[in-house]
């Protein structure tokens, strides 16, 4: 049986229920992961229950995918009573890799223990422009090596606990020096600069099994003069035949002004799948994300037949077992891991 077109997005929305539109695709096969915002968090109780009513409608043979980005520092979803993480650069200063590995694992047992099993983390972008108003501090540091080193700790710490990670924002975001959620960045490096600098840490990344990687949408006119890297066959190219990378390729948020300011919901769509990528972001807006259901559902077979072979690969692999940690005990009091937190960064946990 071939698997549903929907499985290739991932939609969020918005408020702390379920909507029912997007319980009834969850039943039907039709949707293939929910991305998780503060938005829908209001406390423990409440997002257990989320969760399970996430859960519950999706058939055995569909399960969903629940993912978050919690990262620590600017950007995580859950906050106390979970555990307050301080940014990455904190474990870049410290340069300890097993204690990068350390965090990771404290992480996903959190994010299993409601039922959670991706994390759009680790950012591997080398942080080399000090004005980037996107990255900073969420950057283990400003060489490649001591991202390398950090990258591939965490990647194998979360993964071994069970939480898919996915490596971002592919072929590098640290050198922009405006926000893609706002508009369009664009950088200069041609593939010698990027070998040098920006991918060598999603080549720790990928050798240490990371499971998924997320585009950027970036515009690198020496690699493609029209396209950001979202919609780039040249530059996905480079992610799975250079890096050799056989995981799932994300898109970044397809709501975000870099990509929509020229592209259409289907244009984005098509698009992305045609560069080399495998799932789909719409982040808030029902009516974009019903437009790219829509899309997807009208693809031709060929287009599809890739990306939904890795993205079961990756729900064979981390799905079900979160599925299953959603419908157990409520999750333990997380002491070591607040402890953990005070002793990387003690103004921060």
């Amino acid at each position: 049986m071939t698997d549903p077109p929907g499985q290739l997005l991932f939609a969020g929305f918005e408020g702390t229920r379920v909507p029912d539109d997007l319980a009834a695709l969850v039943a039907a096969g039709r949707m293939g992961g929910v991305v998780l915002f503060s938005r829908n968090v209001e406390n423990a109780d409440q997002l257990r229950t989320l969760v399970r009513e996430l859960h519950a409608p999706a058939p055995e043979e569909f399960p969903l995918l629940l993912a978050i980005d919690q990262e620590g520092g600017r950007v995580q979803r859950l906050r106390a009573p979970w555990t307050v993480w301080p940014p990455m650069r904190a474990l870049g200063d410290r340069d300890d890799p097993a204690l990068s590995r350390a965090l990771a694992i404290a992480i996903a047992q959190e994010l299993l223990d409601v039922g959670i099993g991706l994390d759009f983390a680790p950012v591997v972008d080398v942080a080399t422009e000090p004005s980037n108003p996107v990255i900073g501090d969420r950057s283990f540091g400003e060489t490649p090596q001591r991202v390398a080193r950090h990258a591939r700790a965490f990647v194998e710490g979360l993964q071994s606990a069970g939480v898919a990670a996915c490596a971002k924002h592919f072929p590098g975001h640290g050198d922009t020096t405006c926000d893609s959620h706002l508009e369009l960045p664009r950088l200069a490096h041609d593939l010698e600069r990027l070998r040098s600098v920006e991918l060598p840490p999603f080549r720790a990344a990928i050798e240490a099994g990371v499971a998924a990687v997320m585009t950027a949408h970036v515009l690198f006119p020496a690699l493609d003069p029209v396209r950001p890297a979202t919609l780039s066959p040249a530059v996905l190219r480079i992610l799975r035949e250079e890096l050799g990378f056989s995981g799932v390729v994300f898109s970044d948020d397809l709501e975000m002004r870099a990509v929509v300011d020229a592209f259409s919901t289907r244009d984005c769509v098509l698009g992305a799948l045609r560069a080399g990528v495998d799932a789909l972001l719409v982040c808030s807006d029902r009516k974009r994300w019903s437009e790219a259901l829509a899309t997807l559902e009208s693809a031709p077979a060929p287009l599809l037949a890739a990306p939904l072979q890795h993205v079961r690969a990756l729900k064979d692999r981390f799905a079900h077992a979160a599925r299953a940690r959603a419908f157990s005990n409520a999750a333990p009091p997380y002491t070591a891991h607040q402890e953990l937190a005070r002793g990387i960064a003690p103004s921060v946990a």
